[in-house]
């Protein structure tokens, strides 16, 4: 009701668009929702999620067709008036389609969360979608079928035709708010937003009395800025996902921490900064002892149970500055910046510690070698090497392993 009485508040302002600036808006309104679809198919190539696959098509099929009635327009802009009012047809069919891959994407995607079950929610949205495809087809049918019809008529509803896409976006709006009570992300709280923006655009609409008047230039503003509402959606979404991509680059899948190929950046990066600062940093390589006997007696899950357990240790009982990461097999690797060798020894020595004090079976216990940049080398490698045989005289001389207790 308050956005009726708005539109008709500004019904009665002596206010004429010029008609280049509805083209423009029109041609931005394309554009934005081919960027969508781009944006869109990247998603779905990377996680087959149907809904932006739908979407991806609804947006496409509607962009071209908004972009070419602006292109027309931009030819016709002498005539504007009277050309304009022989495209409604042609945009309100535009906006049926585009409500209707909204409405369909909210259905195939997941149940609706107040379903007694998994079959019964299919159906409910099934039932959905039919609808408004029925109501789809049946608008377009009565715009195709009646090209001499009268789209502006007298009273306060001057364009009841625009209740047909208001209808189908009011159902994409509700499908979408019971969406979000099980899902939520940038493109499910966008297109809810866009959904509502389309219907007060209908709306609107429904009352402007002539092209180009106040509530014809708001409808077509609040149109086109539900696209970029839904392009800022899925681009905030878009962006997480590159961000939970590239952690899974550089994560050990089984114990969290990061894996060889960000051990090997990070201490190049530790050595350039410690070249610049001239402060040394240590390194600390672990080997877990007795795995292949652990796999061998209780199994392989407790097994990769004994890696989490050691990578649990690094994890809580490092500094924030200091990197843990599983350097391969049952090998770990730690880098601790601004720290000498010997307080690298007493960090190694209060691992075994926390380690010896675990309750849980069985018992597990490391090996570990130091090196200190840059006493023990100016590479990665070379550091890393330095640190093997330091584990190495560990493991195999009870004296070595003793005297770093």
């Amino acid at each position: 009701m308050v956005i009726l009485a708005i539109a008709l508040r500004l019904r009665a302002l002596p206010f004429s668009a010029d008609p280049s600036l509805c083209a423009s808006i029109e041609t931005i309104g394309a554009f934005l929702t081919f960027t969508f679809t781009a944006n869109a198919l990247v998603r779905f190539r990377g996680t087959r999620d149907r809904m932006a696959l739908i979407l991806a098509m609804g947006f496409g099929v509607a962009g071209l067709m908004q972009l070419a009635l602006a292109l027309q327009l931009f030819h016709n802009l002498d005539t504007a008036l009277r050309f304009l009012d022989a495209l409604e047809p042609s945009w309100l069919q535009s906006s049926m389609l585009l409500a209707e891959a909204m409405l369909l994407a909210s259905a195939l995607e997941r149940p609706l969360s107040y379903s007694r079950s998994p079959d019964q929610a299919r159906k409910s949205l099934a039932v959905l979608a039919l609808a408004g495809t029925v109501l789809y087809a049946a608008g377009a049918l009565y715009l195709l079928l009646g090209p001499q019809l009268e789209t502006r008529a007298a009273g306060p509803v001057a364009q009841p035709l625009q209740l047909l896409p208001a209808l189908l976006y009011l159902l994409a709006a509700v499908a979408f708010r019971e969406r979000l009570k099980t899902v939520s992300s940038g493109l499910d709280h966008a297109l809810a937003v866009a959904a509502w923006m389309n219907v007060a655009a209908h709306l609107v609409a429904m009352i402007s009395l002539r092209a180009l008047d106040a509530p014809f230039t708001l409808a077509q503003t609040l149109r086109v800025a539900s696209y970029a509402v839904v392009l800022g959606g899925t681009l905030l979404d878009n962006s997480r996902l590159f961000l939970q991509v590239r952690t899974l680059a550089i994560t050990d899948p089984l114990t969290g921490l990061a894996n060889y190929r960000h051990l090997i950046d990070v201490l190049e990066a530790e050595i350039e900064r410690s070249g610049r600062t001239g402060r040394e940093f240590s390194v600390l390589l672990l080997d877990l002892d007795r795995l292949k006997s652990i796999n061998d007696q209780f199994g392989h899950l407790v097994g990769s149970r004994a890696l989490r357990r050691l990578a649990d240790v690094l994890r809580v009982h490092s500094r924030s500055v200091d990197t843990p990461a599983r350097y391969g097999g049952d090998e770990f690797a730690l880098v601790m910046p601004e720290t000498g060798a010997h307080a690298a020894r007493r960090v190694a020595a209060r691992i075994r510690e926390r380690l010896s004090t675990q309750s849980e079976q069985p018992k597990i216990s490391v090996s570990v070698g130091v090196a200190v940049y840059p006493s023990s080398g100016s590479t990665a490698e070379r550091l890393l090497v330095a640190a093997d045989e330091a584990l190495y005289a560990m493991k195999h001389n009870p004296g070595a392993r003793q005297a770093s207790e």
